[in-house]
């Protein structure tokens, strides 16, 4: 696949300018997808006074983005933040295969037929690449408009810096401890699990988001589903245009005409089709997906807080047996006063952000059923037109 751009002037900027307030906008207008890497050109506008331009511009990849993700999730101030999802990899192997493939089969199909399915791969690919744009876009996006994230150091070296960042990857030892890390902390949500929370906020919380993410979860997949439903009756179209085709071209009868306008009538059925599965995949199944990795992101912070809690209660017990033996009290009391201040103040950064989560969460599945829903009434709109220009035509022969 050669390189590819794709320029989304259609990209909103987020803003947390408030009147007479510092702002920070942040977009991708542009990226270059080459065959081992995606480039992202980062545009960002702002009158922060911490930045030494007010407009500006820097290329950055994928792993740019995991690194800063990385770097935020383990900055201990933060603990109380529902960290926004990494951005997934680009992955264009599959449309690239297809490609590929086509290509192999070349000999074996007419020209015509190649240069549909060669339209409708390329078309593919597309849709994947602004999916990855978005994706990428939406990360900076939610950290522009984040009161205290927004300001975070490493963020603005991502934004700022003209040079190429240098990030490596991780070693295998990395890997490996990242994993054991893991484990850890899923056995840890075991045994905190049970730990009861005498702040019903946080009690209501917990529940909500478990069960909230199944359904999140269940609806990303049937979501998925009908989007390659889609996809599937615009591939058949192809088939049907190009044998209708050959029909009008084999035959000469009374019904060629016929044959060569239903061609066309599935050819033009065929890319109304390929749009409404590209646009479902990216204002539906696109917004399931992020919601359950930011469902997840959400639970996060409630794991952070439940043991930032039963460390307290510990610190509070250890500090109870110090009294009873009267050996290190000093030491268990300032113990005791830490762990209690951290969980108070996570606690109160987890409600505000758990409350902003409930009308953010609101508002973008709003925004992106009202654009579906009118993008659908676009389509079929489409749709019934074409069926009535052939059929008009059909009846006039």
């Amino acid at each position: 696949m050669s390189d590819s751009s794709s320029n989304l002037s259609e990209s909103k900027m987020a803003s947390i300018c408030m009147e007479g307030k510092p702002s920070l906008q942040v977009e991708i207008p542009d990226a270059l997808s080459e065959r081992e890497k995606v480039k992202f050109t980062v545009h960002t506008k702002t009158t922060l006074p911490t930045f030494k331009k007010q407009d500006f511009s820097v290329i950055r990849q994928h792993e740019d983005f995991v690194w800063l993700h990385d770097t935020l999730l383990e900055n201990e101030e933060y603990a109380g933040i529902i960290i926004p999802p990494a951005p997934v990899k680009p992955d264009f192997d599959v449309a690239r295969e297809k490609m590929q493939k086509l290509g192999e089969g070349e000999g074996s199909m007419t020209k015509e037929d190649f240069s549909k399915m060669k339209q409708e791969l390329e078309a593919e690919y597309l849709a994947v690449f602004k999916k990855t744009v978005s994706n990428h876009e939406v990360f900076l996006q939610r950290l522009a408009s984040h009161p205290v994230l927004t300001n975070d150091h490493n963020f603005h070296v991502l934004l700022e810096y003209d040079q190429d960042l240098s990030v490596r990857r991780k070693n295998t030892k990395e890997v490996v401890g990242s994993f054991l890390k893991s484990m850890i902390k899923s056995a840890d949500e075991v045994l905190i699990s049970g730990a009861k929370d005498t702040d019903e906020f946080f009690e209501h919380e917990k529940t909500f988001f478990v069960e909230y993410g199944t359904k999140i979860k269940d609806s990303a997949l049937k979501a998925e589903k009908m989007t390659r439903t889609h996809k599937n009756v615009s591939d058949d179209y192809i088939q049907l245009s190009s044998s209708f085709n050959e029909l009008g071209m084999e035959e000469k009868s009374p019904l060629s005409n016929h044959y060569v306008k239903l061609a066309e009538l599935f050819e033009k059925l065929r890319k109304v089709e390929g749009r409404v599965s590209s646009d479902e995949d990216l204002k539906l199944t696109e917004l399931l997906k992020y919601y359950v990795r930011d469902i997840q992101a959400a639970k996060d912070l409630l794991y952070r807080r439940a043991r930032a809690l039963v460390d307290s209660e510990n610190a509070s017990k250890a500090l109870d047996k110090a009294r009873i033996k009267g050996k290190d009290m000093k030491q268990a009391e300032l113990q005791q006063q830490l762990c209690s201040q951290k969980f108070e103040k996570l606690s109160d950064s987890a409600k505000k952000e758990l409350t902003a989560f409930r009308t953010r969460r609101v508002a973008a599945f709003r925004k992106n059923l009202i654009e579906i829903s009118e993008l659908e009434l676009k389509h079929a709109k489409n749709n019934v037109q074409v069926l009535q220009n052939c059929l008009a035509v059909l009846m006039s022969n």
